[in-house]
């Protein structure tokens, strides 16, 4: 097991499944973790639970809606005032939504706002605190169902055709593209301490995927004896952001904590680049330019 002590970092969908899984285990190797959650109460007792499991206090909370820009923005300025550096940011959050096509208090579709842009911009608020790092990692969750992704630049807002499974499949692409994107940009910049990689945890038995409805539900529910645990699902986010040997790898895709090749015809170099431009106008950031 490899010693975090002196390692910060920050875990979003940290009170449930994955999320809790990752940071339970990452605090028990020592490291602080900071839980990135929705919800206070939830978010206390998790963390009363993680400190309990872990020995130590080194615990913290910050409160935010991935979905409202406004949230993560003040809590990634509580970050940047609370603590000198982040060493590995776990952007773990995501969801799929319901049969109807619901908005973020920024108006935008509601999975592209949890899935997409809530994490591109905490990355990029927080990203001085990851170069502050002597190695640092960012691990954003993905998964196979990139492979059903039927993405149009043109109305990432889904106004003109929208399906929950479909937003989500374009979501998880697109966060593997921000993580090769990121990676790219890194080397342009001649950025060696930042590494990040993406993950699929596998086919994980949760309630993810009830609120969708309709035929997803009834297939989540008829697969769960079939599923990975959470724990199992977690493996590879706990790999990534804690073993020595996954410092040698930038914008990867991991599934059973081994590279795997991203094949989809919209992911290339020029459409990544579209979408981290466009992800800068949605959020009204920029990083790395």
């Amino acid at each position: 097991m490899p010693d975090l002590q002196d390692h910060i970092i920050l875990v979003t969908g940290a009170t449930s499944g994955i999320g809790k899984v990752t940071a339970t285990e990452l605090a028990k190797m020592g490291a602080q973790v900071v839980l990135l959650a929705r919800n206070a109460d939830k978010a206390a007792a998790t963390q009363r639970e993680i400190r309990a499991a872990a020995g130590h206090d080194r615990v913290d909370v910050l409160l935010a809606d991935l979905a409202d820009q406004r949230q993560v923005r003040q809590a990634a300025a509580e970050f940047n005032a609370r603590y000198p550096r982040l060493d590995v940011l776990v952007n773990n959050a995501g969801l799929i939504f319901g049969a109807q096509r619901q908005l973020s208090a920024d108006g935008y579709e509601l999975g592209l706002a949890t899935n997409h842009l809530g994490p591109f911009l905490l990355t990029a608020l927080l990203f001085d605190k990851l170069r502050a790092s002597e190695a640092a990692r960012v691990i954003n969750l993905a998964s196979m169902g990139y492979k059903l992704a039927k993405p149009d630049l043109a109305d990432m807002q889904s106004a003109r055709s929208y399906s929950a499974p479909r937003i989500y499949s374009n979501t998880k692409l697109y966060n593997i593209m921000f993580t090769q994107e990121l990676a790219r940009r890194l080397r342009a910049h001649g950025i060696s301490n930042v590494i990040t990689n993406a993950v699929h945890p596998g086919v994980v038995a949760s309630n993810f995927g009830a609120s969708a409805g309709g035929w997803l539900a009834r297939l989540a529910q008829l697969a769960r004896p079939f599923l990975l645990s959470v724990e199992q699902g977690a493996e590879t986010s706990i790999y990534l952001a804690s073993a020595p040997e996954a410092a040698a790898s930038s914008g990867g895709y991991f599934a059973k904590k081994r590279a795997e090749p991203v094949k989809h015809p919209f992911n290339t170099p020029e459409h990544a680049r579209q979408l981290w431009e466009l992800s800068e106008q949605l959020t009204g950031t920029s990083f790395l330019a």
